[in-house]
């Protein structure tokens, strides 16, 4: 919908009604100045696909997604992937008992130094790789409520983090060698 509008700085959505849309993937991607959007009015509860949703939003520093319903998305990869500007992400109202991708879901997020993810339910995912890759200024890092049984995807989820990261986390990535979780692989064709 936005995706590549390169002089957009500001939308507001307060007359917009969103409750028809189950598919909202690219819709602010590359934004590139955009710099405040007000979605205290977006009705989310039928969206399915979040994939890239908000990536590469380079100027967006500040995103309040308090109400957004997403009891039924699925999609939630690359959604905040490229927010170079972002230190503190709030997604303490999320619902993602229904996602099963979270692939790159917060990677190149360079200066996010705090993310408290203890409410994310993530018994359904199946795919976390680079989830947090790239994100070289996180120090904090709460996954207290990971679980991570059906987990079958999770190379480099911290490639590009501090090592403190997976330690706090350890009991989480028990499956997994610490030397899948951090290390880019090479791909030849």
């Amino acid at each position: 919908m936005f995706a590549n509008c390169k002089h957009i700085i500001h939308i507001n959505f307060i007359c917009f009604n969103a409750s028809y849309i189950k598919n909202m993937s690219f819709m602010f991607y590359k934004s590139n100045n955009l710099n405040n959007v007000d979605l205290s009015s977006f009705d989310t509860k039928n969206v399915t696909n979040m994939n890239s949703m908000f990536s590469y939003c380079r100027n967006l520093n500040n995103l309040d997604l308090s109400c957004f319903d997403t009891k039924n998305v699925t999609d939630m990869s690359s959604i905040f992937s490229g927010f170079i500007n972002l230190n503190n992400l709030d997604l303490s109202c999320f619902d993602t008992k229904n996602v099963i991708n979270m692939s790159r879901m917060f990677s190149d997020c360079h200066n996010l130094n705090n993310l408290d993810l203890s409410s994310f339910d993530t018994k359904n995912v199946t795919d976390m790789s680079d989830m947090f890759s790239g994100c070289h200024n996180l120090n904090n890092l709460d996954l207290s409520s990971f679980d991570t049984k059906n987990v079958t995807i999770m190379s480099n989820i911290f490639y590009g983090c501090l090592d403190s990261l997976y330690e706090s986390n350890k009991s989480k990535f028990k499956k997994f060698k610490k030397e899948e979780l951090f290390k880019k692989k090479e791909i030849r064709f």
